[in-house]
């Protein structure tokens, strides 16, 4: 087992330390392979600290321009910092650079839809739910993307999907209550809905005041 593959085992299992010490001697060994440098980052990734994650990430890239795995974990530090623009930037060119997962394209999507890029965030977010069909996650934030572009009859098939799924899933049935009280007349639907969402999430105030507000618009 070489440097990398004991950092790794170590990172798997929660012990940082080791696997930092392992991966700067895997560093030291191969000062000219990406591998290291890419490992290190996601170490201090992991522990939060994505100012020492950054320059080892972007030494990878410098060491090897085709390291996809190098633009993804780059990628991740600028999106969690709200630097949208740039992550979706990073996260196209790590798929270009065969990092063809549903999570890649998830994010890409999401970095496009929070720079206010909705019609381009649609396909990305349509393939991560092609590649992960049961990733609830994906297919919640399709919906509502869906949704939001007015596309409310392909919106209502991902909320119907998730909740089928997760009964319990307060999002999917807010989002499909106020979906049926926008765009149909099938208002007692959506009452059931917006009821689900804020008794399975209390807190739910937003669902309670459109329960409330449909409800005052039949007396």
């Amino acid at each position: 087992m070489n440097y990398n593959e004991t950092g790794i085992a170590a990172l798997q299992e929660g012990k940082y330390e080791k696997a930092v010490e392992s991966f700067v001697k895997a560093i030291e060994e191969e000062p000219k392979n990406a591998v290291g440098y890419i490992n290190m980052g996601n170490v201090f990734a992991s522990l939060g600290d994505p100012e020492k994650a950054e320059p080892f990430f972007q030494q990878a890239i410098t060491l090897d321009e085709n390291a996809g795995t190098a633009y993804y974990g780059l990628a991740n530090l600028y999106f969690n910092n709200e630097r949208y623009e740039e992550s979706s930037k990073l996260y196209e060119k790590a798929i270009q650079k065969g990092v063809n997962e549903a999570d890649a394209y998830f994010m890409l999507g999401k970095s496009l839809e929070r720079s206010n890029q909705s019609k381009l965030a649609l396909p990305y977010l349509q393939r991560a739910t092609e590649l992960a069909p049961n990733d609830l996650e994906a297919r919640l934030s399709y919906g509502i993307l869906l949704a939001n572009m007015e596309l409310f009859t392909q919106a209502a098939k991902e909320f119907n999907f998730v909740i089928e799924r997760d009964e319990e899933n307060a999002d999917a049935h807010y989002n499909l209550g106020f979906l049926y009280a926008v765009s149909t007349d099938r208002k007692n639907d959506a009452l059931h809905h917006l009821k689900q969402a804020f008794t399975i999430n209390p807190e739910y105030e937003q669902a309670r005041y459109i329960y409330d507000m449909i409800q005052l618009d039949e007396r």
